[in-house]
């Protein structure tokens, strides 16, 4: 049997671009998600455990509504547990800054700031689309990433204004992240083609006004901006870094493990 072209894999994908469009968002959300629960236990301060706990649950929800709304489109009988536990490394379509290790601390605020910043926008567009299920989604989802958005920002502030110490290793975080971002605003075939049934996202737009939140927030922070300089990208089109296998090895291994069980 000859393995089908890449080149017909990638039509298969786009003849359904509202489910791919969907996985971006919930796949998103998922492994951010996981990444921020890896601190449960493990905050700095016991109020910020909580915190970072309940930012998890949120984006880990988020992500499963959205996935069961893809599931929903694609008609395959898959939910979101099949979706999230059954799909392998080159499926997810994720952006790769979220699912970078955890890190320090510094670390996993600034990344959280980064994409904030960018969710908040992404939902607020998504919240007037003209498909009624994700406009639903993205309305609830709002309000929580506008918290989260808030909190963030102000470690940013505290880490970047606070100690030597803090300051260093939310500038290290920044200037390591800073080239995965421009992945968040690349714009192709699957956004034309939701585009043309009411799925409206200006990115180029959304990308302007993120710009002008992020510098702010930095300025303030007495960080600094890093200058621009190579980008990394390919998670929408399933293409990772090693840390994505990884986590979804540690993710999924009860799921696999025991394929269909039921609690």
């Amino acid at each position: 049997m000859t393995a089908p072209s890449v080149a017909g894999k990638r039509e298969e994908i786009i003849a359904n671009p509202l489910f791919e469009y969907l996985l971006r968002l919930g796949d998103d959300r998922l492994v951010l998600g996981h990444r921020m629960s890896e601190w449960c236990g493990h905050g700095p301060i016991l109020e910020e455990d909580i915190a970072m706990a309940n930012i998890a649950l949120d984006l880990v929800g988020q992500g499963s509504a959205l996935l069961k709304l893809a599931g929903e489109t694609e008609g395959a009988g898959r939910d979101e547990d099949a979706l999230a536990y059954f799909r392998s490394e080159p499926e997810f379509r994720n952006a790769q800054m979220l699912e970078l290790p955890k890190g320090d601390f510094a670390f996993t605020m600034v990344r959280q700031f980064l994409f904030d910043a960018f969710s908040v926008l992404q939902w607020d567009a998504l919240a007037t689309c003209t498909f009624a299920p994700l406009a639903g989604i993205a309305a609830k989802a709002l309000k929580e990433d506008r918290y989260h958005l808030r909190h963030s920002s102000d470690w940013m502030l505290r880490m970047g204004d606070g100690t030597e110490e803090s300051h260093a290793r939310a500038q290290k975080a920044l200037n390591h992240l800073w080239r995965f971002t421009g992945e968040l605003f690349e714009s192709d075939a699957v956004d034309a083609a939701v585009h043309a049934q009411g799925i409206v996202v200006d990115l180029a737009a959304i990308q302007s006004r993120w710009q002008q939140t992020v510098f702010d927030v930095v300025g303030r922070a007495t960080l600094a901006v890093p200058p621009a300089g190579a980008t990394s990208s390919g998670g929408r089109r399933g293409r990772h870094t090693e840390s994505l296998g990884h986590m979804l090895a540690e993710m999924q291994i009860v799921a696999r493990s025991h394929p269909g069980a039921k609690w």
